[in-house]
């Protein structure tokens, strides 16, 4: 398994986070990384995935995990788990109206080795995104 992971602590309450995590037409106004999302992100639905790391290329994933204000998960991948990627958003309150931010992507299967070699370092772009949540969270919330 291989994995990238970004985090944020962000002056806003959960709600206000997921409302802009679940956002799928707004990700490309806060996140530089992402050049669209098709689709509505909700629990098992379907969306494409357009990144800057391979431009005009779709991404199918599966909304897998899907509780409001806390947790968020999508996944895709080949078949027969070939190489699959799982990416975890995860919310927890702390004290006084902030929450930390997790986003975690774990890349599975046997092609795991050859495939890996083959992306483009994604550490940068996870703490981008953790980054332009935040911004766009504590402006929503203000």
């Amino acid at each position: 398994m291989r994995a990238y992971e970004a985090t944020s602590t962000i002056k806003a309450e959960p709600a206000v986070i997921w409302a802009v995590l679940t956002d799928a037409p707004g990700y490309p106004r806060w996140d530089s990384g992402i050049e669209r999302i098709e689709g509505r992100i909700g629990a098992g639905e379907k969306i494409k995935l357009y990144s800057e790391v391979s431009p005009g290329r779709a991404f199918p994933l599966r909304v897998t995990g899907f509780e409001p204000g806390r947790r968020l998960v999508w996944s895709g991948g080949m078949p027969l788990g070939l190489f699959r990627g799982v990416r975890t958003f995860t919310l927890t309150p702390a004290a006084h109206g902030v929450t930390e931010f997790r986003v975690r992507e774990e890349f599975t299967g046997p092609l795991v080795p050859l495939i890996w070699r083959t992306m483009p370092d994604l550490g940068p772009s996870f703490v981008r995104f953790a980054e332009g949540l935040k911004a766009r969270a504590e402006s929503d919330q203000g």
